[in-house]
């Protein structure tokens, strides 16, 4: 999930020139990114200028809405006309690698050796590595501090499934709504199950063991009870974010993303990572991209896209590039710059460290699929048509 608000659509816009993306000589290099809302004066659009100008060559820019890029790239890797660099959402990486598009890092010679080994694991397939993470962002819990003040919920007490319902139902009783979140029928509701799914204990591979089923009716009893409304099923993260946002509900399940907005939200709020069942924080999943290097026919060009990248992801560069994106750093290094400069970042450093990247466990092309089935359980199961068991036994059985 992209921190950064994706314009729709599938037009490219270039802040370089207005020559094709494609086709290069050796005097310009091509990056594409999936951050259209950055124009040609931006700060992102002058860093990656500044790189061009350090590795002496000058920089053609093309922004994509990223379902656009994977095709596009997949496209030009059939033509031997790839970009030189290639900025893309982490899930798509195991795609675009699995199609031969990619070179990894041991040919590419990009260092790696910095980045938390959780967050680089979604850009590994088959062992190797494909790119290096520009950044992450993650899911956390966000709460209304007042909301809570009025049931008389302390919020040390959360720390598991238990005491967080026991929570919002001291909140129900309070005559407060309890938590939203988004699960709704798409990749953005599997994102924002997976960290009470993994944090049950289940895994992807085995979508309707003991645990998935729990996690499935953590949910299902929630709106049930009353505690999450009946709106989650469409809910996207961007309408769960402005049911929170009304002041009325104890807890939301948002991202970094939403950080700038609850500091508008007149509110005092806090933030608190995904707890797991039994205690401890949840794997939530990863969101950001990853700066990758493709294929190309003229590998003499690969010697200045090291420095392009390397410049792109250099200690000093992630951390003004992560706090323009509202991401947190993929280094230790930059993410302890962060909390010093702001001290609110601090939980969310906590839940990437325990983050996870959805095609992590060498699940590759296959995560797809398995989110399918799994936010179609998820639907089933919340909308009542299905228990949970029957739910995620139908979901594994599709995916079978």
């Amino acid at each position: 999930m992209t921190v950064v608000a994706l314009t729709a659509g599938t037009t490219a816009c270039s802040s370089g020139d207005s020559e094709s993306a494609t086709g290069s000589d050796s005097g310009s290099y091509n990056i594409w990114d999936p951050y259209p809302q950055f124009a040609k004066d931006s700060d992102w659009a002058k860093l990656l200028d500044a790189c061009g100008t350090e590795a002496g060559v000058k920089i053609k820019r093309t922004a994509f809405d990223t379902s656009d890029l994977t095709n596009k790239a997949l496209l030009a890797a059939q033509q031997d006309n790839s970009a030189d660099v290639l900025i893309v959402d982490n899930p798509v990486v195991s795609t675009l690698a699995e199609a031969g598009a990619l070179t990894t890092t041991d040919e590419n010679k990009v260092d790696t050796s910095k980045v938390d080994p959780n967050l680089l694991a979604a850009g590994q397939a088959g062992g190797k590595t494909y790119g290096m993470p520009i950044g992450a962002n993650t899911l956390a819990l966000y709460y209304n501090k007042d909301v809570l003040k009025t049931a008389g919920v302390d919020i040390a007490s959360v720390t598991d499934w238990k005491s967080l319902t026991a929570a919002l139902k001291k909140v129900d009783k309070a005559g407060k709504k309890g938590i939203t979140f988004s699960a709704i029928g798409t990749e953005e509701g599997t994102f924002q199950f997976l960290p009470w799914f993994w944090g049950s204990g289940a895994q992807l591979t085995d979508l309707d063991s003991s645990q998935g089923v729990s996690a499935v009716s953590l949910w299902a009893n929630w709106l049930k009870k009353g505690y999450a409304p009946n709106s989650v099923i469409n809910n996207t993260q961007t309408t769960s974010w402005q049911e929170f946002a009304s002041g009325d509900y104890a807890f939301a399940e948002n991202g970094t993303w939403q950080l700038a907005n609850a500091e508008k939200a007149g509110f005092d709020y806090g933030v608190l990572p995904i707890p797991g069942a039994n205690g401890g924080n949840a794997s939530a999943p990863t969101g950001g991209e990853f700066v990758t290097v493709p294929v190309q026919g003229d590998t003499g060009r690969y010697a200045t896209t090291q420095k392009l990248v390397s410049c792109l992801t250099s200690t000093e560069n992630l951390y003004d590039t992560d706090t323009t994106l509202s991401y947190v750093a993929p280094t230790s290094e930059v993410q302890d710059k962060q909390v010093a400069a702001d001290a609110k970042l601090k939980p969310w450093v906590d839940a990437v460290k325990a983050a996870k990247g959805r095609t992590s466990d060498d699940l590759g092309t296959q995560y797809p699929k398995i989110s399918e089935q799994l936010w179609k359980a998820v639907q089933s199961a919340l909308s009542g048509s299905q228990s949970p068991k029957d739910a995620l036994t139908a979901a594994q059985d599709a995916v079978k």
